[in-house]
């Protein structure tokens, strides 16, 4: 590998960050898929399977949170470039087995860069939202009434 494959693009020859320019590459179709996983305790899980979760549609809001959030990438990750997405999908699949909730993001555009920055900020937020939805269930205040501290709730098994 010579040196010019080698080169970091988001820094200048005196090291400082720069946005990548990219005005002279073609308009392409771009796509990118990302997914992740997030476990839970069975109490969690069976509320997310049943819809009795507490803050109300678990997913439904969740597949909300991780389009929103591809939309502002540019916003969130220093140097991307803001892009007119033309698709983004959110799919989830319930992972009993595991007690898990896997995110897949796809996104779409045609332009001069990719969209796999997109892709993972809209899982990644998706995955956070299932979270914050459920740690009422995920989460127990500590019976140390001086310290009133959050720990993870033993796992039962």
């Amino acid at each position: 590998m010579n040196t010019t494959e080698n080169k970091l693009t988001h820094f200048d020859a005196e090291g400082n960050a720069v946005m990548v320019d990219v005005s002279g590459k073609p308009v392409t179709s771009r796509e990118a898929t990302a997914h992740g996983i997030i476990t839970m305790n069975e109490d969690a899980f069976a509320a997310v399977q049943n819809g009795t979760v507490k803050k109300g549609d678990v997913l439904g809001v969740a597949r909300v949170a991780g389009i929103m959030a591809t939309k502002r990438t540019s916003e969130l990750i220093p140097l991307c470039h803001p892009l007119p997405l033309t698709k983004v999908q959110i799919e989830f699949e319930l992972l009993p087995e595991r007690r898990a909730v896997e995110a897949r993001c796809t996104v779409k555009t045609s332009g001069v860069t990719g969209v796999e920055m997109e892709a993972l900020t809209g899982v990644s937020t998706a995955l956070l939202t299932i979270y914050d939805m459920c740690k009422a269930c995920l989460l127990y205040t500590s019976p140390s009434p001086r310290d009133g501290l959050l720990s993870r709730m033993p796992s039962s098994a």
